[in-house]
Parts: structure tokens; sequence; C-alpha cells
């Protein structure tokens, strides 16, 4: 084929269609099999796929078998004699005391108090830590931790192996995994499992916005602000959590057998 039917009809490298300028000098062999001491393609979109992949293959496959789990989310930034700290601690142990493992980011605060509180309840204390400029290692009480690079496949496991969440007092981070996974309920992206605040007085104010002005705007649905259940009380996000999340699987059993 002459250089000016290729630049007609078109280059195709697997499922990319290019023509013109787009066309490459070289074939993707050429590319790779080419000796260089280059390694500028570390750091090209397609070898970034490769990484992405991978972070999915081993996430599923280190969590596939966990069974049950929760995930706990929270500041990083909570001291260790913080009330927040022993109320996370708290829900840690008494998930797995109802038959549940725990999940958290892996790093301090919050995470390891919910971490501590299920490795000493002799539970599955899970770590799903994130590469991040400033933030710690895994803690210490993970007894099953996976470190990733990328913030969404991180949060895709958060959300495919818990059966619910408890959040506790926490910043930007905290606040997207709360939205996130309300709003993956809210578009019945995923099916409606329970949601637990802790903390009245932190997270009121939130609430008395979303149901105020957001729903007085008809931004979100009146009964949206109900998918979360605020408490004060550890054992009672817990029971919660256990009591929503049978109900919701017994109506999600009732409509398949009807379907």
């Amino acid at each position: 084929m002459s250089a000016h039917d290729l630049k007609a009809n078109g280059y195709r490298r697997g499922p990319v269609l290019l023509r013109g300028d787009q066309i490459p000098e070289r074939t993707t062999d050429q590319a790779l099999l080419a000796g260089t001491d280059d390694t500028e393609w570390l750091h090209k979109d397609p070898w970034r796929v490769l990484r992405i992949q991978s972070e999915f293959v081993e996430g599923f496959g280190a969590l596939a078998e966990v069974g049950p789990a929760i995930s706990v989310f929270g500041s990083a930034r909570t001291p260790r004699d913080h009330p927040d700290y022993a109320a996370a601690y708290e829900v840690g142990r008494r998930l797995v005391e109802a038959g549940y493992s725990v999940i958290t980011g892996g790093g301090p605060g919050i995470m390891e108090a919910a971490n501590k509180g299920a490795l000493e309840a002799g539970g599955t204390s899970i770590g799903l830590g994130i590469e991040l400029p400033f933030e710690q290692s895994m803690n210490q009480y993970v007894n099953l931790g996976v470190n990733f690079r990328y913030f969404f496949a991180r949060k895709t496991m958060f959300v495919k192996y818990s059966q619910g969440f408890v959040v506790c007092p926490g910043g930007f981070g905290t606040f997207d995994e709360l939205f996130e996974s309300l709003t993956l309920v809210q578009t019945h992206k995923i099916t409606e499992f329970p949601v637990a605040l802790i903390g009245r007085d932190y997270w009121q104010g939130l609430l008395h916005w979303l149901r105020d002005a957001v729903v007085e705007r008809g931004m979100i649905s009146p009964g949206d602000p109900d998918l979360m259940h605020l408490t004060d009380d550890a054992a009672d996000a817990v029971r919660y959590i256990v009591e929503r999340g049978a109900e919701l699987a017994a109506n999600e059993r009732n409509g398949t057998q009807q379907a």
C-alpha cells in the first residue's frame, strides 16, 4: 500500500484507527523489539493501563474470600486519646463480634483504631493503603493489606467487598468516600447498603444542609438523606449496620424470587 493510500484508508493499531499525521513511523512490534536505553515508555498511558489492571487483579485476588465485611472511614489525623478513636476501636471490635471483617484505608487515626479493634477481637483486619506523599505506612493492626497507586482502583475495592459503611469524623477523603457511596446507591449502580455516621455534633450540620438547602432546591429526593443513620454510639452504629443489612438482603432475595 502506498503512503497516499495509507493516509487515506488509515492505519490500525489494535482497536485504534490512525490517519494522517497520527500514523506512526514504526510498528508496535518494532518499538517493542528495538534495543534502547530509553525508559520513557514506562511512564506512558498504555503502560499505566497495565499497572491499573494489575491493581485490580491483586485487589480482587486478595479480597475475594474475606466474606462479609464493613468499611470504616474517618480521619487519619485523629489522635489516639480522642473519643473518636475510642469509638472507632469499639466499632471494629463489635463488627468482628457480629461476624464481619473490617476494611479501612490502612492508615493512622480512625483507620488504625478500627483495625486495632478488629484485630484484638480476633477478626480479619484489612487495610487498603494508597500511595501519598505525606501519609504514613500501613498501620500495625492490619493483618491483610493491599497497597494501591490509584484512588479509583482502591475505592472500587471498598465498594465491591463491603456490605456497609461506618463513617467517623474526617476530612475531604472521608467526604469523598461517603458521597461516592451515596451516589452509587442513589443512581442504582449498586444495591442499597447501610451507612452509619458516628458523631452528631460533627455530622448534624451536614444533614441539616442536605434537608434544608439541597432537598429544598430539588437537587436530591426528600428521602435521600435518610440513606444515612446518625448516632453517637458505636454499638448503635453496628446494630443498625447488621439489622439494616439483613433487611436489605431479605428484600433483595424476595425481589429476585418474585422476578
